[in-house]
């Protein structure tokens, strides 16, 4: 798998270079938000690079990491995974409102990493390969109250309005949706929303929920139950 990391310390980037080529990865080293903008922009015959991750530290010299990551996500639907020392919530929540698939919180281990680079690249392929195949499961489009969601197209609106929802956004919501009112355990929607039952993705879960309450202006509309895990309360029509 080809990989762009975007790290400013040349000291970071050569060590963890080194432990992703180890791990079978060809790793591109951007050193700035520009020079990382400039390796996802298509090249003068048009062709676009591939990348299966793109590794992106918010910590940048030129540029802001998130407005980077808004950037790169208006450029390229490949996974992004956030690098960072903020470990609060509202951080990673404004991670993923602009479009970032995953992060990483400073200092973390390289296991870590490799699990959640390896994680991100196959719910990326899940999500081409339902894309191409237009498939949808249970109906095409489900509605509940002001909230539709429409599965063969992964669009959400709330009252007419475009909700931009992140691919694991609308892959749990739509989970949740398909069963309005019945509590899904933690472990089953990590099982169906990310495809692993490794307990790291435990806080990731909890900040998507926190992202697509945000998102959606609907506090209630996904009630945790204690102890238990998730479920989805319909509003009244």
């Amino acid at each position: 798998m080809r990989l762009l990391l975007v790290e400013d310390d040349d000291h970071v980037a050569a060590a963890l270079s080194a432990i992703l080529a180890r791990h079978g990865f060809t790793v591109t080293h951007a050193r700035n938000g520009e020079e990382a903008l400039q390796a996802v922009l298509p090249t003068a015959q048009g062709e676009r690079p591939s990348y299966g991750v793109i590794l992106l530290d918010l910590g940048l010299p030129d540029q802001d990491g998130y407005q980077v990551c808004g950037r790169i996500r208006k450029l390229t639907t490949t996974p992004v995974i956030m690098v960072t020392a903020r470990g609060d919530v509202r951080s990673r929540i404004h991670g993923l409102n602009l479009g970032a698939d995953d992060y990483v919180v400073k200092p973390y281990d390289p296991g870590e990493l490799l699990a959640r680079i390896h994680a991100v690249s196959r719910r990326h392929a899940g999500t081409e390969e339902t894309a191409a195949t237009g498939t949808a499961t249970d109906g095409t489009q489900l509605r509940l109250g002001p909230v539709t969601i429409e599965l063969p197209t992964r669009r959400v609106s709330v009252d007419g309005e475009s909700a931009p929802l992140t691919r694991k956004e609308f892959d749990l919501l739509a989970l949740l949706a398909q069963r309005p009112g019945v509590v899904f355990r933690r472990e089953q929607i990590i099982s169906e929303v990310w495809r692993t039952s490794w307990e790291g993705t435990g806080r990731t879960l909890e900040v998507h929920v926190a992202s697509l309450r945000s998102k959606l202006r609907m506090p209630a509309l996904i009630e945790t139950v204690r102890g238990v895990g998730y479920r989805l309360v319909a509003p009244a029509a």
